[in-house]
């Protein structure tokens, strides 16, 4: 293959070869005095501290022009730095004027020609070289095809690397250590981690042992692609070769076991390195802080920062910005701004980052005011606020209900007055408080005014315009716009269908509803329980068992298992239908399926029995309920009291009172009047209201007066009937 470039090469540049090889320099060329002072002008000019190559070339080419032929340490000296300075074109300018006025090129000078044109990518012209130098005589030595292998895989060309490596290997040359981890490293960056780690073995077989450097080219390799148990691997067998790991390699694997959520392995690594007496760096402190801060660790994280100081380990902005962000993440604003001030104490100054996880982090706790005292210290320190800075405080308006105050900032800046465009997001943030607070109306509003400006648009700012539509039953306004999402090259994702799914559920559109279902699979989306529960709602609320038995059949082609709502549905569907029995049946299958009832499943099937009179099997129900841990709500003891009262069994309203009580059940509107019933009903027994117990005080919105108050009336007159009258 070198051969057949080599033709190549000198076949269309044969001028360049002629030229470079048809010459020598005369045999005087040492002896005169000028071209010492060349050599001299040449070198101070390089090896000035910013370095004057530009001019250093002109000295060169005004001597060529002048017929002073420079020394040949002289050339390959302004080669080299040349090469070395990165300033490749320039080298082989240099090279081609110096083959004219007949510099015979030596070896060194050759490989420099060979990395230039692979730096320039010209790895044509490079082999064309390598064809040279066995022309001249030369041996292609393992210096020779580690610079080509390198410069190969720098250009992201490793197959071509690994298959110029093989043609070598048929030659009989014997690689180093150097030639296989230019070429691991190469395949790592390339994720071709198989072959890597192959090469690795072969290189065994080869009796060239792998050091340090290539397993930490491995296992960082393997570690940015969050392969962690693999990288693990090799750092054991790399303990087993006896080959000691150095602080790099610690910082490398502690990083990713931290990120992955890993601390505690992270941490014994941490420790064994300390036992073997080998200095963490900043990066070893800065990753477990932000791992710790990750598992919600946070005062081991600021302890951590306290060794530090007594280590004399600086931390660095990357350290103060996990710590400050785990610290917000756990709700410690106050905490995390006291680091923000010591941090800037001991002279580290905050970046945009910083304060954009400060901003962040006080928006989320809903400290907006405050958030904008920051903003208007990062713009005093010199940091320029983006996008993503705007966008959490409009986000922070608008969770906190201040969307008027949202549309101001917004409008700023549109008009510019903040230095920042808004971008898809601005807007879908501020509709999005449209929608929760306004309502979709004023969301739907502000959309049409926002198209009218040509303002941008992403999927989500459709989804939410689309379940604004849906919400205010403009059904054809929703899939027209819709349409028109598609048209423009937007792909409906999950929640689009959801969206759309649920709305016409909630208008007894089913069959549309069904239609979407279908549709989904045509866009590459599985429907979930999100879209199939909706649906299923509808058809037991319409009482159409025979489509709920399809869908439930779809749903299990679908591996689409039910859960507690679904569950909830279907005993509701069966409650309405009289069939309590299935109800039943389906709070057995629940158990089953190991998904726990809820307040909503006990309440529904505890209310028909009360309803039908059947009190054993409701209150049975509800001792099962309350042995779950369940609280009982409102519903469920209104129910049971007015089927006990029904009886005429004092004993278990007393009772089931005294364990609302216990329970802090709040007595409303409805349940206040369910218990003055019961009194009624038990007035003749002066006793009962003795045995009342005392409930939390909560004022009624309906009536203005706490059942505490009322119950306080009932023990002081003992006349029912007078208080009701009141």
């Amino acid at each position: 293959m070198i051969r057949t470039a080599y033709n190549r090469y000198a076949y269309h540049h044969s001028p360049f070869i002629r030229y470079l090889f048809s010459t020598s320099v005369s045999t005087d060329v040492e002896s005169k005095n000028p071209k010492f002072d060349l050599e001299s002008r040449i070198k101070s000019l390089c090896e000035k501290p910013n370095c004057q190559f530009v001019e250093a070339t002109a000295v060169f080419d005004n001597a060529l022009q002048s017929g002073l032929i420079p020394l040949p340490s002289t050339c390959v000296y302004f080669l080299d730095t040349l090469n070395k300075s990165r300033e490749y074109n320039l080298a082989i300018l240099a090279y081609n004027k110096m083959a004219h006025i007949g510099f015979l090129p030596n070896y060194r000078s050759l490989c420099i020609l060979v990395n230039c044109f692979l730096h320039t990518q010209k790895p044509e012209f490079a082999f064309g070289v390598v064809g040279l130098v066995v022309k001249r005589g030369y041996t292609v030595n393992v210096f020779l095809l580690n610079l080509i292998l390198r410069g190969l895989c720098q250009k992201g060309q490793v197959l071509k690397a690994v298959e110029v490596f093989r043609e070598w290997g048929k030659n009989k040359g014997s690689p180093d250590v150097i030639t296989y981890n230019t070429l691991i490293n190469g395949l790592c960056k390339e994720k071709k981690f198989e072959k890597a780690l192959e090469l690795k073995v072969e290189m065994v077989e080869a009796n060239c042992f792998p050091n340090v450097i290539t397993y930490t080219m491995l296992m960082d390799g393997l570690c940015k692609y969050d392969k962690v148990d693999e990288a693990m691997i090799l750092f054991n067998e790399m303990k087993q070769r006896g080959i000691d790991a150095d602080v790099y390699v610690y910082s490398v694997l502690i990083n990713v076991l931290c990120n992955s959520g890993k601390v505690e392995k992270g941490k014994e690594l941490f420790q064994i390195m300390l036992n073997k007496g080998i200095l963490p760096n900043v990066v070893i402190y800065s990753s477990l802080i932000h791992g710790l801060c990750k598992i919600g660790n946070c005062q081991e994280a600021t302890a951590l920062l306290n060794v530090m100081a007594e280590r004399e380990i600086h931390p660095d902005i990357v350290t103060y910005n996990c710590l400050i962000n785990g610290l917000f993440k756990d709700g410690r604003s106050k905490e995390a701004i006291n680091v923000v001030r010591l941090m800037t104490a001991k002279g580290v100054r905050p970046s945009s980052v910083t304060y954009n996880v400060l901003i962040d982090g006080l928006c989320k706790e809903g400290l907006v005011s405050e958030a904008f005292e920051f903003l208007s210290k990062m713009t005093e320190a010199g940091n320029t606020p983006d996008v993503v800075t705007y966008n959490t405080l409009l986000g922070g308006l608008c969770n906190t209900g201040k969307v008027d105050d949202a549309k101001e900032l917004l409008n700023k800046m549109i008009r510019g007055e903040c230095n920042v465009e808004p971008d898809s997001r601005s807007f879908t943030m501020l509709i999005q408080g449209l929608c929760n607070v306004g309502g979709p109306k004023e969301a739907i509003s502000f959309y049409q005014e926002m198209v009218k400006k040509g303002s941008p648009c992403n999927l989500a700012t459709y989804n939410l315009i689309i379940g604004a539509y849906l919400k205010t039953r403009k059904v054809s306004k929703a899939m027209g716009l819709r349409q028109e999402m598609v048209d423009l090259g937007f792909r409906p994702n999950p929640f689009t269908y959801s969206i759309m799914i649920n709305g016409l559920c909630q208008m007894n559109m089913v069959d549309r509803a069904k239609e979407l279902l279908q549709e989904m699979k045509t866009y590459e989306c599985t429907p979930t329980l999100y879209d199939y529960n909706p649906v299923l709602k509808s058809l037991c609320t319409g009482g159409d068992l025979e489509q709920v038995r399809s869908l439930l059949g779809e749903m299990k082609d679908a591996n689409c298992e039910l859960d507690v709502v679904s569950h909830n549905i279907l005993i509701d569907g069966m409650v309405k239908a009289g069939n309590l029995q299935i109800a039943k049946v389906l709070l057995e299958d629940m158990v089953q399926r190991d998904l726990v009832p809820d307040i909503i499943t006990f309440s529904t099937i505890i209310n028909r029995y009360s309803k039908e009179g059947k009190l054993d099997e409701a209150k049975s129900l509800f001792g099962c309920m309350i042995a779950c841990g369940i609280a009982p709500d409102a519903v469920v003891c209104d129910s049971l009291l007015k089927g006990f009262s029904a009886r005429g069994e004092k004993d278990e309203v007393i009772a089931l009172l005294h364990q609302m009580a216990a329970k802090g059940v709040v007595l409303d509107v409805q349940i206040t009047s369910t218990v003055l019933e019961c009194l009624f009903f038990n007035s003749d027994s002066p006793e009962f209201l003795e045995l009342l117990p005392t409930f939390s005080s909560k004022a009624s919105k309906e009536t203005g007066i706490s059942c505490e108050e009322l119950l306080k009336k009932l023990h002081n007159s003992h006349n029912v009937l007078q208080v009701l009258d009141a």
